[in-house]
């Protein structure tokens, strides 16, 4: 029996970071086979709804083009990716929010759909994808209607995003461990090897 349409959601991509083992450079904006990172994302998640958000803290012009809105972390010292979430939930005009970080362009539909089908699933948790025996909390689905408790977390000093969903009872989208679709291109090296 063919899936049926899956409701809309928000989509967040995470282009925020300082960039350290790229040399400070602005990692989303690095090219891989002749287009920069964040337009590989963009590609992937465009079909998925009427609401793209990218968090990103530098060179907001160029991002714009892959969006339909940005926002940026509260803070200028790039307090890490739970800030960005705060922000992709606090903007969210749907029900749920996929994150992704810029760095996984082999990303596909078919694991998107999945992580989709299995939030939707179970509306109420958030989901993350589990590689192997590692969470993967920055490839997640959050629904909306948690924002006050990652609001709270952050206010209370968390920083991980993982930390957060766990304790909301996330639910696991199991991958392999070696899952080619989720090489993070987080290096000068991987970037130049893919």
């Amino acid at each position: 029996m063919p899936d049926t349409a899956l409701p809309a959601c928000s989509v967040l991509l995470l282009a925020g970071g300082r960039g350290q083992r790229m040399g400070g450079r602005d990692k989303g904006l690095l090219p891989w086979r002749g287009q920069p990172l964040i337009a590989h994302l963009h590609a992937r998640v465009r079909g998925l709804g009427d609401d793209l958000i990218i968090s990103c803290n530098r060179n907001q012009a160029i991002y714009a083009a892959y969006a339909d809105r940005l926002v940026g972390d509260d803070s200028a010292d790039f307090p890490g990716p739970l800030a960005g979430i705060r922000a992709g939930l606090a903007a969210a005009r749907h029900s749920h929010l996929l994150v992704l970080p810029c760095d996984v362009p082999g990303i596909d539909g078919d694991l998107l759909q999945a992580m989709l089908r299995l939030a939707f699933a179970q509306p109420q948790q958030p989901l993350m994808v589990r590689q192997g025996e590692h969470w993967e909390p920055l490839l997640c689905v959050i629904p909306v209607a948690h924002a006050a408790v990652f609001e709270q977390a952050w206010q209370a000093g968390e920083r991980s995003p993982r930390q957060v969903m766990l304790a909301l009872g996330a639910q696991a989208l199991q991958c392999p461990a070696d899952d080619p679709r989720l090489a993070n291109l987080n290096t000068p090296q991987l970037l130049g090897d893919a």
